[in-house]
């Protein structure tokens, strides 16, 4: 989790030249899990907010009105029954022919069944330990 203390995943994402796109989707996201965040990140509210500053400003935001039609559907296809919520992160990794990253373990074995195999995997997967 990008926001958990002492992650390498976090330093990870901060260090790789990559570039990173998500739906702007992800903000109602975001604000929908605002307490669970909070809870599990262990930061002051101040200290998630500096970090979420950080980690939106290495993210290009997308409009869903860019995605086409017929990727959003496959999509829909993809995530029916797991979690349709997902339905547009799915359909940008799609559109885009990303990778895409999700640490959602019954997602990723969801759609692995259905023929969506393009995950991608951080080199540093783990949470440092003190």
């Amino acid at each position: 989790m990008l926001l958990a203390s002492n992650s390498r995943l976090r330093e990870d994402f901060f260090e790789r030249d990559m570039e990173y796109f998500a739906p702007n989707y992800i903000m109602v996201e975001l604000f929908e899990h605002k307490e669970d965040l909070l809870r599990h990140s262990k930061l002051s509210l101040p200290e998630v907010y500096e970090l979420l500053h950080r980690i939106l400003e290495k993210i290009n935001f997308v409009s869903e009105n860019s995605v086409s039609r017929k990727n959003k559907l496959k999509a829909y296809k993809l995530c029916k029954g797991v979690d349709e919520d997902d339905t547009p992160i799915v359909a940008l990794a799609l559109e885009l022919n990303a990778h895409l990253w999700t640490n959602d373990k019954r997602l990723k074995r969801e759609l692995r069944k259905r023929g969506f195999k393009k995950f991608f995997i951080p080199k540093n997967n783990d949470i440092r330990r003190p």
